[in-house]
């Protein structure tokens, strides 16, 4: 049995533009020539929906791509920033964790780890800090992670035994285990890919990025938001990243509910 105590976010996809079309539009709306000083996709397209909004693609003003979201962002215009949207893989996580981040619904999309498809027999755990720093927790806990996963394993042994007169393989793997998943704890390690816009990300990031977050979560909230400052900065700049009195990471902002 192997226990993890930090998680993993990987970066997995991010927008894109297509310039052509584009140019297209403008040429379509006279207008002759507009840029933006941005190289970063996600930031050009919020910049582009925001100024079609008033067709201020002609005279705009002073500052480049970081003025113009930047004011996005401080008058509230959070609807143009749905339009650009990222991927991620997140590993080394509990099923406690899952449970928390999918009630984040708008604008979120989600496929996790089936433990119906897949044997759980070899599964991680994931332990708490608090837990780890204390030996006689960190003992109750090992105890009680190894009986659940022994009562998993016994478990799928049996019910495929009772389900053997089900001629299809996969389903007969898929009831046993369906059933036996019910004694595994919400330690239990998962994989999780999201995709979500960014004005969800930032929604999420101010609520679970927060010192009052669970801790687990807010670690991962943290290392998203730690990728999102290199890949958008325009977007997720204004964020200050600080350490509590206990080590762990949180944020804040200026500019909240955008």
């Amino acid at each position: 049995m192997r226990i993890v105590r930090e998680p993993k976010v990987y970066l997995v996809g991010r927008p894109s533009v297509d310039p052509a079309e584009i140019d297209r539009f403008l040429a379509d709306h006279d207008v002759n020539h507009w840029s933006t000083d941005t190289e970063v996709a996600g930031e050009k397209l919020c910049e582009i929906a925001g100024r079609v909004c008033y067709m201020s693609f002609a005279k705009p003003r002073p500052g480049g791509n970081q003025a113009y979201l930047g004011h996005i962002l401080e008058v509230g215009h959070g609807s143009v920033l749905e339009h650009a949207a990222y991927s991620f893989i997140i590993a080394g996580v509990s099923r406690s964790f899952t449970h928390e981040l999918v009630r984040h619904r708008a604008g979120f999309g989600y496929s996790q780890l089936s433990q119906r498809y897949v044997d759980e027999s070899t599964a991680d755990f994931v332990e708490p800090a608090c837990i780890a720093a204390d030996p006689a927790l960190h003992d109750i806990w090992v105890r009680a992670v190894e009986q659940s996963r022994s009562a998993y394993v016994a478990l799928v042994e049996g019910l495929a035994a009772r389900f053997a007169d089900v001629e299809d393989r996969t389903l007969r793997r898929k009831m046993a285990r369906q059933a036996a998943r019910s004694v595994l704890p919400n330690a239990t390690e998962t994989k999780i890919f999201v995709t979500a816009n960014t004005r969800a990300l930032r929604h999420f990031i101010e609520m679970r990025c927060s010192e009052h977050a669970e801790v687990e979560i807010r670690a991962v909230a943290a290392r998203m938001l730690d990728i999102l400052r290199r890949e958008a900065p325009s977007i997720f700049g204004d964020y200050e990243i600080y350490t509590l009195p206990d080590g762990t990471r949180a944020a804040r902002t200026s500019h909240p509910k955008v």
